[in-house]
């Protein structure tokens, strides 16, 4: 069975194919399908987006739709940006604009323990929901440090490590993300899906 990737962006895409081809899941992007349709993120939970976006390309597609929903959880900031996290700092910024507006706010902050969070949701035709999560933390540097990755990669800390997120080669990157733990959760629940088993 292939599954379609719901996400319109670049990096996620990479990330979930180079992980999901790892654990034998089969998949292909929206955009491998010529859907282009924008599916509009009006919920205030990663979950509630999450499933938006599956369910919406699940009935373009007609195929189960993987999708995601991630942010950074900055516990000095009360959560932000969260489930905001693309936008943060307004519409229409970089990935630079974002970094440098969150490390603008915490410029005089000393706690600065924060987390990725990312829940999956995928939609089947017919309306079975499967939905795992996935977390990694850490702390928030006090400048940006290494150039892969994409999101605030650049100024988050893993937890054990010396490397900031944007400085670990993809699959040291792919070991400890929350987009990492939370695909590897998705496996081992197809697995028992498939079996009819466990869901």
């Amino acid at each position: 069975m292939k599954y379609v990737l719901a996400s319109a962006n670049p990096g996620k895409v990479k990330e979930m194919r180079d992980i999901l081809s790892e654990l034998d899941i089969d998949v292909v992007s929206r955009a491998e399908l010529g859907i282009t349709i924008d599916v509009e993120e009006t919920g205030t939970t990663f979950y509630q987006n999450a499933r938006l976006k599956a369910e919406a390309i699940c009935l373009a597609s007609g195929m189960p739709a993987i999708a995601d929903d991630s942010g950074l959880i900055v516990e000095s900031l009360n959560g932000e940006p969260g489930v905001y996290s693309s936008s943060y700092g307004g519409e229409g910024l970089n990935t630079y604009d974002h970094c440098m507006y969150l490390l603008d706010k915490m410029k005089n902050m000393e706690q600065r323990r924060a987390k990725f969070v990312c829940t999956i949701v995928c939609a089947f035709p017919g309306g079975i929901h499967l939905t795992v999560n996935g977390e990694c933390h850490g702390k928030i540097l006090t400048e940006l440090r290494g150039t892969g990755g994409f999101g605030y990669d650049q100024v988050f800390l893993p937890d054990g490590y010396e490397k900031s997120m944007a400085e670990l080669n993809p699959d040291e990157k792919n070991t400890i993300s929350h987009r990492g733990i939370a695909l590897r959760e998705f496996s081992k629940l197809i697995k028992s899906y498939k079996t009819g088993t466990n869901v």
